[in-house]
């Protein structure tokens, strides 16, 4: 804070006697107007007084030995911070005009001439203590000022972040209910359609071709959920940087063709001519998450291209890349909003109805795995109703073409003695019907008490364990089963937990593999072949 000083006044006389008397007329008045008074003997005692203090005015004698009051006012005027000090001059002498132009060339802004009357003394020194205090006020109400300025700024910076972080808020929220809408839309659409379906199998009179209809709407809606819910997780773990590759050399143009072949297999492509022009090229992708990005690929330009359009597929090599180049002549991405459409719940549109679906996640998804392999997605378009190209660059593989995994014939598992331990009863029955129809003797248990009572008296080849088990978890009945029968059985962990911690755990408590809800049948069958 800036502090009040007295104003203060030097006095310089190299007469002791004079310098007491000149100082005598002012002690009083000084005292009244709160000013303060220093002396000095000499000029060089004047200068050092000079650099410790600010002064109002200087009484500066004329006739000093060494230094006299010219050299004096001129070397206290060099000094930038004390050049404005007024000066007086106190001299014995009658000034002619050639001193008193010496005076005021060095700076003096009066004289007074000895003896001194102490009322013109005392006048002329309140004008310039009144001018310093007046100077002063000023300086303080500049500081006060400069300081309220810098107070208004900062609370003017925190009000303008505060509006932004509401006005981000304010977004958030509105995109998170948006989402949600969305959510709820696109979860309640295929939920209305498995429940319309289920409804119909149990009508006694149904037709036999409308009941293969159902199930056949059953299944493509189950598959539906599924891959919304598996989005919306990769999605969190790339963000969040808890998925782990698992990279291997794979034929681009064989992963292209199987992931095709699935969706004209589920009728998905049936109203649309899909074309693929490819060369065999190795890259270095983990094979779930590469299968990941080219089904999302493939349902943008399937969901953006209307009826009877076409969708042409490339593979080959650019620039020390593999690449995956799908062109269609859909609905084509707008000027503005072809910078946003790798962002997370962005989409081509936002009508009431719909009918595109969707989440807005697929190609975000698609991006930060094309990054988290080292590779880059990209796209273009030449505007609305003119279509777009979707471009994948991946890595190369390392290893020669020969090696390049294949998808293996699918072996047709001997029967098995399995044991389900599921505390949801429809997920349990759905589950034991699915491996008796497949020729496996399948016995079930609700919990993880009777679980064990079962194994220990049935002694099945493998065994099928929710993880969240009521009263025993999954992990207990795992250890609690290693460490009681002599015999090995299979323990697989069926469970909605599925982060790479939670299948460390689980291989931790005695597992040996962890198949995450909902589980493809093939991905069920697989399990039975160990």
């Amino acid at each position: 804070m800036l502090m009040h000083d007295a104003p203060k006044i030097l006095i310089v006389n190299d007469d002791q006697a004079s310098l007491i008397a000149l100082s005598s007329q002012l002690i009083e008045w000084a005292r009244q107007h709160d000013c303060e008074i220093i002396t000095a003997l000499s000029g060089e005692d004047a200068l050092r007084r000079v650099l410790q203090h600010d002064f109002a005015v200087i009484l500066l004698d004329v006739n000093m030995p060494m230094m006299d009051g010219f050299e004096t006012a001129e070397a206290i005027h060099m000094r930038e911070r004390s050049a404005s000090v007024p000066i007086i001059f106190v001299t014995a002498l009658l000034a002619d005009e050639m001193n008193g132009l010496k005076g005021y060339q060095k700076g003096a802004v009066d004289y007074l001439f000895t003896p001194v009357i102490p009322q013109i003394l005392q006048a002329k020194v309140s004008v310039f203590v009144a001018l310093a205090k007046k100077n002063a006020e000023l300086r303080r109400r500049t500081w006060e000022l400069n300081r309220r300025s810098e107070e208004l700024s900062a609370s003017n910076a925190r009000l303008e972040k505060e509006v932004a972080q509401r006005v981000l808020a304010d977004r958030e929220n509105q995109a998170k209910d948006e989402f949600l809408a969305m959510l709820g839309h696109e979860l309640r659409n295929p939920i209305n359609a498995i429940t319309t379906a289920t409804s119909l199998l149990r009508m006694s009179n149904v037709k036999s071709t409308v009941a293969e209809r159902a199930k056949e709407v059953i299944h493509r809606q189950s598959a539906h959920l599924a891959h919304i819910v598996d989005d919306l997780l990769d999605l969190s773990r790339v963000i969040s940087g808890k998925i782990l590759l698992s990279c291997k050399t794979l034929d681009l143009a064989t992963e292209v063709a199987n992931c095709m072949e699935t969706f004209h297999s589920t009728a998905r492509a049936a109203h649309h001519r899909l074309t693929l022009n490819s060369a065999h090229v190795a890259v270095n992708a983990d094979p779930t998450r590469l299968e990941q990005i080219i089904t999302n690929l493939l349902d943008n330009a399937l969901k953006y291209t209307p009826a009877g359009g076409d969708i042409d597929i490339s593979v080959g090599e650019e620039n020390g890349c593999g690449i995956l180049e799908i062109r269609d002549s859909g609905i084509g991405i707008s000027a503005e909003l072809l910078p946003n459409i790798f962002d997370v719940f962005v989409q081509g549109e936002r009508s009431l109805d719909r009918s595109n679906g969707g989440l807005g996640i697929g190609l975000a998804l698609v991006q930060r795995l094309a990054r988290l392999h080292g590779g880059e997605v990209s796209v273009t378009s030449a505007g609305i109703g003119k279509g777009s190209l979707f471009k994948l660059y991946l890595p190369l593989g390392i290893h020669p073409r020969d090696t390049m995994t294949i998808a293996p014939v699918r072996e047709k598992a001997k029967a098995r003695r399995v044991l389900i331990v599921e505390d949801n009863d429809d997920a349990r029955e759905m589950l034991r019907e699915t491996l008796i129809a497949h020729g496996h003797h399948v016995i079930t248990a609700p919990n993880g008490k009777d679980g064990l009572l079962l194994a220990e008296s049935e002694r099945p080849d493998l065994a099928f364990v929710d993880i969240g088990l009521p009263g025993m978890d999954g992990y207990e009945f795992a250890r609690r089963l290693r460490a009681s029968l002599s015999t090995s059985i299979h323990l697989i962990a069926l469970t909605g937990y599925g982060q790479e911690q939670d299948k460390r755990k689980a291989l931790e408590a005695g597992f040996d593999s962890h198949l995450i809800k909902p589980v493809h049948i093939n991905r069920l069958l697989d399990a039975l072949l160990f």
